[in-house]
């Protein structure tokens, strides 16, 4: 259960606090910077923790209960500490069918990581995203910002350059 915190916007740094203000500049309704909020958030520490998720509510004056709905629904918030680098494996019907579960299973075992897990470094996590939209290339995996298309099981090689 998230509960409030008594200082306001406490767990917040200072640069949070004001990149989230520029960004509430832009709208109307607070509750409109929502996603963007907790971007910044994930920006600065790599996930959003449950005292930075009621400090985002407090700021944008909304209940916890609701930033966590958007925070859940959207998949590249990380509400878990992640590796430096999330490789995001497509597992949509199309990538399924050409070979991700076996890229997948050749990434893990290369970094010796199960899904959803950070590697023992902190420099990587494999997680599972529904679709990048590159069904024309499946299987495709997003290694950061960067879309790797056309894998198959030497998925490592053109992923880690090996």
């Amino acid at each position: 259960m998230l509960e409030r915190i008594n200082k306001p916007f406490a767990g917040l740094s200072p640069a949070e606090i004001d990149e989230i203000h520029a960004e509430m500049s832009h709208y109307e309704n607070k509750s409109a910077v929502a996603i963007e909020a907790l971007k910044i958030v994930q920006k600065h520490r790599g996930w959003v923790s449950d005292a930075c998720l009621v400090a985002v509510a407090e700021l944008l004056d909304t209940s916890p209960a609701q930033l966590e709905g958007v925070a859940t629904f959207y998949n590249l918030i990380y509400r878990q500490p992640v590796g430096r680098t999330v490789i995001h494996v497509c597992n949509s019907v199309t990538c399924w069918m050409l070979g991700a579960d076996q890229v997948r299973e050749s990434l893990c075992r290369h970094l010796n990581v199960d899904l959803g897990e950070m590697s023992e470094d902190g420099e990587y996590t494999i997680l599972p995203i529904v679709c990048l939209g590159a069904c024309d290339h499946a299987p495709v995996a997003m290694v950061g910002d960067q879309l790797i298309m056309d894998l198959a099981e030497h998925a490592v090689q053109q992923i880690f350059g090996e």
